[in-house]
């Protein structure tokens, strides 16, 4: 199931480009769940960073498509925005908020499904990419190749970072279990490591991102098992 938002003023528009979703997914075999937000205002005010698919008008009431885009991007990296625009100048605009591609208006079916089969081919190479999990207020989405460890503290988890630290209200069982088959293990009870973030072993630590993490006395043979597999791999 492909989810998508159609954020678009122009109810005729809107129509048209939901039946060409209905149409395009009984050629193909694809189903979309559709949500509809008629201004940029809801729409920012409402998203969820769970979301495939973003049509996007850019001219807008309230707050433009361009001004949305922008505050999508804050919590969501990941999420496909094809801006639906009668003018091409602001597609080009659109490389500033990461859209992959435009649909200049008037809408016509063929430019509509060659665009979407180029977007659900990159949706299905990035959706192993990034992960979600409950923030504060909500949800954030991470790429899952810049998060450097995992930390439980108290009864929140904290997302060690290239960007920065995130605290989650997730499990680390929930969390062991989602990257079960990305390169992530436990050095002890408290802490899921990117292996791909070790840069080595010091004092019985896993030395990541310049912090010693303990590497608990039950779990050190496998933990340096699958490093050393981990690297070895890398070098082949």
């Amino acid at each position: 199931m492909i989810r998508t938002i159609i954020a678009e003023d122009d109810l005729q528009c809107c129509a048209k480009l939901e039946q060409f979703l209905r149409d395009y997914g009984q050629e193909t075999g694809r189903t979309f769940q559709i949500t509809r937000y008629d201004n940029g205002e809801d729409l920012i005010e409402h998203y969820k960073p769970e979301y495939d698919l973003l049509l996007l008008d850019v001219d807008m009431p309230f707050v433009d498509g361009m001004t949305a885009a922008a505050h999508i991007r804050k919590s969501d990296p990941a999420v496909v925005i094809i801006f639906v625009t009668n003018l091409a100048q602001y597609a080009i605009q659109g490389y500033s908020v990461n859209a992959l591609d435009y649909i200049l208006k008037p809408l016509n079916y063929f430019s509509f499904s060659q665009r979407l089969t180029r977007c659900l081919r990159y949706i299905r190479k990035r959706e192993d990419a990034y992960i979600t999990v409950a923030v504060k207020g909500g949800a954030l989405k991470l790429d899952i190749g810049d998060i450097c460890y995992i930390e439980r503290l108290g009864h929140q988890l904290m997302f060690h970072t290239r960007d920065g630290i995130y605290a989650s209200s997730s499990t680390l069982q929930q969390m062991e279990e989602a990257l079960a088959d990305k390169g992530f293990l436990r050095c002890n009870k408290g802490y899921l490591v990117n292996l791909a973030h070790v840069r080595g072993v010091q004092d019985g630590c896993a030395v990541v991102q310049g912090d010693k993490l303990l590497i608990s006395r039950d779990r050190r043979a496998a933990f340096l098992n699958a490093l050393a597999d981990y690297v070895g791999g890398m070098r082949t």
